[in-house]
């Protein structure tokens, strides 16, 4: 496999929403310890994210791909004073193990200090094992709950940017 190229996306676009889609079901099913059907995904995916929030000038998402294959994606929600969270890291199961994760982490970073915030703020599950030791070793800090959404979210982190 190439190295992915990792680019912007519209939310609304076949690969945004079927990469997003893929995520929703692995957290929802993950998270509820079940399979979740089709109409949760869809019903989640139509309340949890407004059409605008993932577009500049309030967000951003980001989309990995090795030519036609969509194989991850990671979103920035701009929130004001200079802060931004981080949501939707997700690559897909056959394309993991290989540092995406990583990268994708990198290129939010990167565009969260184009858009000169200062700190990040993302929330999980303790269940998503992998996602937090991505947290953990990317710098992430646990800190106490940010917002009372906690349909699967329990851990709340945040990372101070470094300027440059």
């Amino acid at each position: 496999m190439a190295t992915p190229a990792i680019t912007p996306a519209p939310p609304d676009s076949p690969d945004a929403r079927r990469v997003l889609k893929e995520y929703f079901t692995e957290v929802m099913s993950r998270g509820y310890g079940r399979p979740v059907t089709e109409a949760e995904v869809d019903a989640w995916m139509h309340d949890e994210e407004p059409s605008d929030s993932l577009v500049p000038p309030t967000g951003l998402l980001l989309v990995a791909r090795d030519g036609d294959t969509v194989l991850g994606c990671v979103a920035l929600r701009l929130l004001g004073d200079g802060i931004g969270e981080i949501a939707r890291v997700f690559v897909v199961p056959q394309a993991r193990g290989r540092g995406l994760g990583r990268r994708l982490l990198d290129a939010v970073e990167d565009a969260a200090r184009g858009q000169r915030l200062s700190t990040l703020r993302l929330d999980t599950g303790s269940h998503l094992v992998e996602a937090n030791r991505l947290y953990a070793s990317a710098g992430y800090r646990q800190v106490p709950a940010f917002h009372d959404n906690y349909q699967i979210s329990d851990r709340w982190y945040e990372k101070t940017l470094a300027s440059g």
